[in-house]
């Protein structure tokens, strides 16, 4: 499953871009990220940001919920990041991407596109409904991030 969602946010990128580079402040304007927090990395060893991620999406009175290890995997401030599922269990699992794009919108710097590419090479949030609830959800992080953006939210 892949999803791509663009969102133009009133501001430069400079005042956008923390929004998106860290996971742990996604909850505040992505609905699908019920939780994300930071995992202490030992930064001498060179290791990457690494967040402890819980997504969950409601159809009715049922939930479905699952818990990622993401990493940053790539980052050019203001302009990119990129996060990777990166379990270290040994086992192998369904591969989560986000890609984050930041530009100038219309060429006009005090305003800025963003791009969410969000992929998933699983099974658990495909077909039918809850296909349905993951895009909505990915939706209204768009508008969730303009409103936090907007509102300068922590």
């Amino acid at each position: 499953m892949r999803t791509t969602e663009t969102a133009l946010v009133a501001a430069p990128a400079a005042e956008v871009f923390p929004f998106v580079c860290d996971l742990g402040r996604y909850p505040v304007w992505m609905p699908l990220v019920h939780a994300a927090t930071p995992i202490d990395v030992d930064a001498a060893t060179g290791a990457l940001p690494t967040w402890d991620v819980e997504i969950r999406a409601r159809i009715g009175p049922f939930a479905r919920s699952k818990r990622l290890r993401m990493a940053r995997t790539e980052l050019i401030d203001d302009r990119l990041a990129v996060f990777e599922r990166s379990e270290v269990d040994g086992r192998h699992h369904a591969a989560w991407v986000l890609r984050v794009e930041l530009t100038p919108s219309d060429g006009d710097p005090s305003s800025t596109r963003v791009v969410m590419h969000l992929a998933y090479d699983g099974s658990l949030w495909t077909g039918g409904p809850l296909a349905r609830v993951f895009d909505d959800q990915v939706r209204r992080g768009r508008d969730g991030l303009v409103a936090a953006v907007h509102d300068g939210q922590a």
